[in-house]
């Protein structure tokens, strides 16, 4: 049986060995041009996506480079250049959004599959058809299509690969066609670099042109500013009804400009819903758990599943961003043999350890710490810190660029959390 594929997002080189390390079969991502996500691209060299591709592949994984932009016709001279210039680096697919980038991927690099981008905003059969004819191997479908429209697409055209997304932001707008954004700060959504406008909070007025008189609506308590905020994806508890429906090849995480934490927890979540679907034990609790313990709008199941006029529960009015069940408090590094703090940590504190799938840990006890297993979970306890040039400190911060000792070795990029204290302003992201 063929299994489906787990498709992470990488914003930069360190996530997206994180997502392969937790357990994601590909990654996406891109060097800055022509890419929707310009700021997290921005954070890979062609030499640093070249040695992705590399270490993805070397795990057996595959990379897609997002060549997803809608370029202007200044640009496609240096477009030409650009594609030509990735397809060198040999990743797995590129993708694309639109028709000519399509066809001009197709005619410089006809040895690349490429997939269609969600921004293309594929909901039926027709359209379907005309980018695979066109030379799609994959569709990344709207976010706004229902199952049954996908298995109907995949029905008429079953050698086309059907990617979905399960996990992450929702645009407020119809897949990314907003230009709000643009509007208020000249930063264009489908140029990459969207500046988030629906997340933030606005008042609303009443004016009256014939006066000049201006009225602030006042608003009843509890019913919020933040009137365009959409939840957070999450269909972690649908696994099982959208593998059961056979007509999907690829669940797709959205988040390449999140942390790296939200990298490795959001890989592990949906890795672990996968194998269990295959093994008959899918438990949709145990993935809600690590999806809760992240930074997030509130969760909502959109459209795959339900359709938007069947329940009324995809805004966070209130809020733009609430904590998680969790605060990271460190991550271990490359070598294995230290943290870096990223948030405050104390001796005798209890840390939970969180580690790639598979990772060996064993119990430990020495003088530097205890690390010890509780209810299936590894916890670590730290007597002392001691930092890499030996000093001990009484307490560390965020701040604090010295590598902590840990008492064994750890697998790279192992996090350390604790429990949230509810103190958003104090938590850094990493």
């Amino acid at each position: 049986m063929q299994k489906v594929e787990l498709l992470s997002p990488a914003g930069n080189l360190e996530k997206l060995r994180i997502a392969i390390d937790y357990g994601a079969d590909a990654v996406y991502g891109g060097v800055s041009h022509f890419s929707l996500r310009i700021r997290s691209g921005k954070e890979f060299s062609f030499e640093e996506f070249k040695e992705g591709i590399d270490y993805a592949h070397s795990k057996g994984k595959k990379v897609y480079a997002t060549i997803n932009g809608f370029p202007f016709n200044s640009q496609l001279s240096l477009l030409k250049k650009h594609i030509l210039k990735m397809a060198e680096l040999g990743p797995d697919a590129i993708i694309v959004a639109t028709p000519g980038v399509l066809k001009l991927c197709n005619e410089l690099a006809p040895h690349i599959p490429l997939h269609l981008s969600t921004q293309a905003n594929v909901l039926n059969v027709l359209d379907a058809k005309i980018y695979y004819d066109m030379g799609a191997r994959r569709i990344i479908a709207a976010r706004e299509i229902s199952l049954k429209d996908l298995c109907e697409i995949k029905k008429e055209l079953p050698d086309l690969e059907v990617e979905v997304f399960v996990h992450g932001s929702m645009c407020f707008a119809y897949s990314g066609r907003c230009l709000i954004s643009t509007l208020q700060s000249g930063r264009v959504p489908n140029r990459g670099s969207c500046a988030n406008d629906c997340r933030f909070p606005y008042e609303l007025y009443a004016a009256n042109p014939e006066t000049g008189t201006l009225f602030r609506l006042e608003e009843d308590p509890g019913i919020g500013t933040y009137i365009m905020n959409s939840k957070d994806l999450n269909l972690a508890s649908h696994i099982k009804e959208i593998l059961d429906s056979g007509c999907v090849d690829s669940l797709k995480i959205e988040g390449r400009t999140k942390t790296s934490y939200y990298a490795a927890v959001t890989a592990k979540a949906y890795r672990m819903a996968i194998d269990d679907y295959y093994a008959g034990c899918y438990e949709p609790d145990k993935y809600q758990h690590e999806l809760e313990s992240m930074q997030n709008r509130g969760y909502t199941d959109a459209y795959l599943i339900s359709r938007p006029f069947e329940k009324h529960d995809g805004q966070s009015l209130d809020f733009t961003m609430q904590m998680g069940t969790h605060q990271v408090s460190g991550m271990v590094t490359l070598e294995g043999t230290h943290f870096m703090c990223k948030y405050k940590t104390l001796p005798d504190e209890e840390l939970e350890i969180v580690a790639p799938l598979g990772s060996k840990i064993a119990e430990v006890d020495n003088e530097t710490g205890t690390i010890y297993q509780r209810d299936g979970r590894w916890y670590m306890r730290l007597k002392k810190l001691v930092a890499e040039n030996k000093k001990v400190w009484d307490e560390v911060h965020s701040g604090n660029l010295n590598p902590i000792e840990l008492p064994t070795i750890l697998p790279p990029y192992t996090f350390l959390r604790i429990p949230a204290d509810g103190d958003m302003g104090t938590h850094p992201k990493i």
